[in-house]
Order: C-alpha cells, then sequence, then structure tokens
C-alpha cells in the first residue's frame, strides 16, 4: 500500500501536475509490481520561500518521499529510484533536482482493509522482491 508525495516548490499548470502525479504513481507500480489500486500518490505545492531546497537546485528542486512496507531488494529499490527520476525528467525535472526518500514500515505497523493490521491480511501482491 505505498503512499508518496511529491513536494514542489513553483507552481505548475493542471495538466502538469497531473503529469507529476502520474508520473510517480506508473513509477512505483511498475517498479513495485503492486496493483494500481493499492497506491496513493499527493502533490505538495510549497511556495518557495516555505521551501528551501538545495541553493543550486531552483524552483525546479522536488521532493519524492514514499512509504512502503518493509520488504523490497536493493536491487527493486534501485529501479524504483531510476524509474521515479526517469518519468519525471520527462515532466521537465532534471535528475540533479530531485531527491527521492523511502520510508519502509513493518505490515503490522499500516492499518488497511476497516481498520486491520496489514500483516493479518492477504496483500494480493509481494512484497519481498
Amino acid at each position: 500500500m505505498p503512499t508518496a508525495a511529491i513536494e514542489i516548490r513553483r507552481n505548475y499548470s493542471p495538466d502538469e501536475e497531473t503529469a507529476l502525479i502520474a508520473a510517480v504513481q506508473t513509477a512505483v507500480i511498475e517498479a513495485l509490481k503492486v496493483p494500481p489500486w493499492t497506491i496513493s500518490v499527493r502533490l505538495f505545492v510549497h511556495e518557495a520561500r516555505r521551501f528551501a531546497g538545495p541553493a543550486d537546485k531552483g524552483e525546479r528542486y522536488t521532493l519524492v518521499t514514499l512509504d512502503c512496507f518493509t520488504g523490497r531488494s536493493l536491487a527493486t529499490k534501485r529501479v524504483l529510484y531510476q524509474a521515479i527520476t526517469h518519468r519525471l525528467g520527462l515532466c521537465g525535472i532534471p535528475a540533479d533536482h530531485l531527491k527521492v526518500l523511502l520510508r519502509e514500515a513493518p505490515r503490522e505497523n499500516w492499518a488497511i482493509r476497516g481498520g486491520q493490521p496489514a500483516s493479518d491480511v492477504a496483500l494480493g501482491y509481494d512484497v519481498a522482491i
């Protein structure tokens, strides 16, 4: 049940915002091999004065934070990072203006499907990839 947040420092058009969300969503679905219904992606647009990034990155600096279940291999994480970088690059985000933070939590720390611990639920997909 990955949950992603995209944080940006500039205004984009509604179509561009939709493309940013779709880029991250598609990258996560493909890299982590999760069904589309399992992921949520949020976009946060900050005024530049409220989001300080590296001084040399400017207004296109982008932070993607992804929370997911523990269990993916380093190889899978590498695929994920490259997929996000590639897809956001197609949206005009330079690779060196992007930071991806992956936070993993054990399944028992997530409540899903009516408040059940995810460790008690058959997910329908494999986490240990």
